[in-house]
């Protein structure tokens, strides 16, 4: 694991945009927020957690990447179904071809990627979870498992194959859902996350995404990674983080990269850059985090030391990024993109 390199790249964090309020949904804490622009108006939808630790999804409106101007009293999104029943955590948000793709689940047990799509961003359709819903046996029959991939793919999935708590099958769990913002090849194109990397995916449909589908993707695993801890700041493990930014050069993601320090989790904001045509090519990585928990918001919360990033808006050269503070805040930072694409240049993949 190699170490991480000196911060070249100037980041402005803006604080807290957005805290919890007298809301029996929100009392907990909101964070991990998914925006979109649409016109002169900006949609979050975060994740609002309650009391008893169910999240919903809060909804509130920007004028402008700063400016927050309303916001619901109550959630637009609720659990319904069994797959969710305990919460829809840590939304993100794309709209490819007019529709808008919004995701998240959580059932007790399984954290899984779920989701719900719209025209409009009022009413939502919900379409269930769309990722593999397997065992970890299941996994390891279905990629053959190498010496390579057991070690470090049992680390974080080997768990009982049932909860007695609530009686339902523990299964692989396939977390941070993020569409890329337009068809790639006349396909939609998702990354997800099973720990410890960041995976890729694409249909032609959504209805192709059944056991027939998963059984194919998990027989040749390993060219479905995108992206593996490298760096320091990300040796426990990377997940998907904003909807991927379409530039000349290529998909800028912003993901985040987790270490392991002193028996707690440091969670960063990290970037790297996807080939265009060919998104499950890693072409670029930072050798150092973009920004990472350094001020009391991000530090101190519900949980300590998370920089959890799940939206992007770009306003002409400026990209701000919005983020889960401590798991109990939504803060914002920003980074010049060009000046952002001219550092990812710097590391370029040999290969």
């Amino acid at each position: 694991m190699q170490g991480a390199k000196k911060q070249m790249i100037k980041v402005t964090k803006h604080g807290i945009l957005l805290k919890k309020i007298i809301l029996d949904f929100e009392s907990k804490g909101v964070l991990n927020p998914a925006v979109i622009e649409d016109g002169n108006i900006v949609h979050l939808f975060y994740r609002a957690v309650d009391n008893d630790h169910v999240s919903r999804i809060g909804h509130s409106l920007l004028s402008g990447p700063l400016t927050v101007t309303s916001r619901n009293e109550r959630p637009v999104l609720v659990p319904e179904f069994d797959y969710e029943s305990r919460g829809m955590e840590d939304p993100r948000i794309s709209m490819v071809d007019g529709k808008y793709y919004l995701n998240t689940a959580f059932d007790g047990v399984n954290a899984m990627g779920a989701l719900a799509t719209s025209t409009d961003l009022s009413h939502f359709d919900k379409k269930g979870v769309i990722v593999p819903q397997i065992g970890f046996r299941e996994f390891c029959r279905l990629t053959d498992f190498s010496d390579r991939l057991s070690c470090k793919y049992s680390r974080w999935n080997r768990h009982g194959e049932r909860s007695a708590q609530n009686n339902k099958d523990a299964l692989l769990w396939g977390k941070n859902l993020v569409f890329f913002p337009r068809k790639i090849n006349g396909k939609l194109y998702f990354l997800h996350r099973i720990k410890p990397e960041i995976q890729i995916a694409s249909v032609s449909e959504l209805s192709q995404l059944n056991n027939s589908y998963w059984t194919d993707y998990f027989s040749d695993f390993s060219k479905h990674i995108v992206l593996s801890p490298r760096f320091a700041h990300e040796s426990s493990y990377v997940g998907a983080g904003c909807p991927p930014i379409e530039t000349e050069q290529g998909w800028i993601l912003i993901y985040h990269g987790v270490e392991e320090r002193n028996g707690s989790y440091i969670y960063s904001a990290c970037v790297a850059m996807l080939d265009l045509k060919k998104p499950e090519i890693e072409m670029a990585r930072l050798p150092y985090p973009l920004f990472s928990p350094d001020v009391s918001w991000e530090q101190h919360g519900e949980i300590n030391n998370v920089c959890f990033p799940t939206g992007c808006l770009l306003s002409e050269d400026t990209l701000y990024i919005y983020y889960g503070a401590a798991d109990e805040q939504i803060a914002c930072a920003s980074v010049t993109l060009s000046l952002l694409i001219s550092e990812l240049n710097q590391y370029k993949n040999e290969k």
